[in-house]
């Protein structure tokens, strides 16, 4: 039997979990608070925020929205930052990318206060993720490795393959895998565009995360017996539906799951987890600012 991995039910365990760290800020007179910073008239971003603010209103999390006109130049956002970065009340500030084209999606990066870099994105903040002394792990990375000490996954010893390098993904990804810590110590590989063979990378992994952008790439042909396999994409393509398309990840679910010994569905596998790591980075942030300790979930 392939174990489904439920990306819903890990992330409300990781929600629940955060209740002891909020209390014990509350106790300090301390309420975590999240800014997220809109720049964009795109629907799937605003649906992203409004989701976002849901959550943190869910936990307890003090929620910020800030919507600016996407036609606004670009020192009206860095101005929003430079403010969000001097209040005291802001614990945490999330930038929704993609941001229009007249704006440095970097210099917005770089000009977030590293202690309020909730997604792990600034470059003080890479530093010290790939120096092994992680500030903030980027939400979907620390999400996967989440779900993989959920579904009793050992990553000590295990070949791991990691498809796709982005910096929001597949590199933080891999430098997790490879550091000297738990959920760590895996022999890892990355892949990409310019990988030859990757199926003969694919196959002779323990466990494939699966985040390059490109919708079922990976079929069970290219797959081992019992691996285990996380599918970080979400793409949407064509479909006799309703709403005209559907969803899909990086994997073809349906060939994966009869070779897989645990998979992650799509949606319902990560997606869940980014959002929830982003209430955790959140928390952790309110405590590290307020010289509150915590324990986090």
């Amino acid at each position: 039997m392939t174990d489904i991995i439920d990306g819903n039910a890990v992330a409300a365990d990781v929600r629940d979990g955060l209740g002891d760290a909020i209390d014990t800020l509350a106790d300090a007179d301390v309420t975590p608070s999240l800014a997220t910073v809109l720049m964009s008239d795109d629907p799937a971003s605003e649906t992203y925020v409004s989701m976002k603010q849901d959550d943190c209103e869910e936990v307890g999390i003090d929620a910020i929205d800030i919507e600016l006109d996407p036609d606004a130049p670009a020192e009206e956002l860095y101005d929003t930052i430079d403010d969000l970065n001097d209040d005291p009340e802001v614990d945490g500030i999330l930038v929704q990318m993609p941001v229009p084209d007249h704006v440095d999606d970097r210099a917005v990066l770089r000009r977030i206060d590293p202690l309020k870099d909730v997604d792990g994105f600034h470059p003080e903040n890479v530093g010290r993720l790939v120096a092994g002394n992680a500030r903030y792990k980027p939400c979907t990375p620390h999400g996967v490795q989440k779900l993989l000490a959920a579904a009793d996954v050992e990553t000590d010893g295990a070949d791991a393959v990691v498809v796709g390098r982005s910096d929001i993904v597949g590199k933080p990804m891999a430098n997790l895998f490879v550091q000297k810590d738990e959920y760590g110590n895996a022999t890892t590989t990355v892949c990409h565009s310019r990988t030859e063979d990757l199926a003969a990378k694919t196959r002779a992994a323990d466990i494939v995360v699966a985040a390059a952008g490109v919708p079922e790439m990976i079929d069970g042909d290219m797959l081992s017996e019992g691996v285990t396999v996380v599918d970080v994409g979400i793409n949407r393509v064509d479909a006799d539906t309703e709403k005209g398309y559907e969803l899909v990840g990086d994997v073809e679910y349906e060939s994966a799951k009869e070779k897989a010994g645990a998979i992650t569905p799509v949606p319902g596998g990560v997606g869940p987890m980014t959002r929830a790591m982003l209430l955790w980075n959140t928390v952790k942030a309110a405590s590290l600012q307020h010289d509150v300790p915590v324990d986090l979930p």
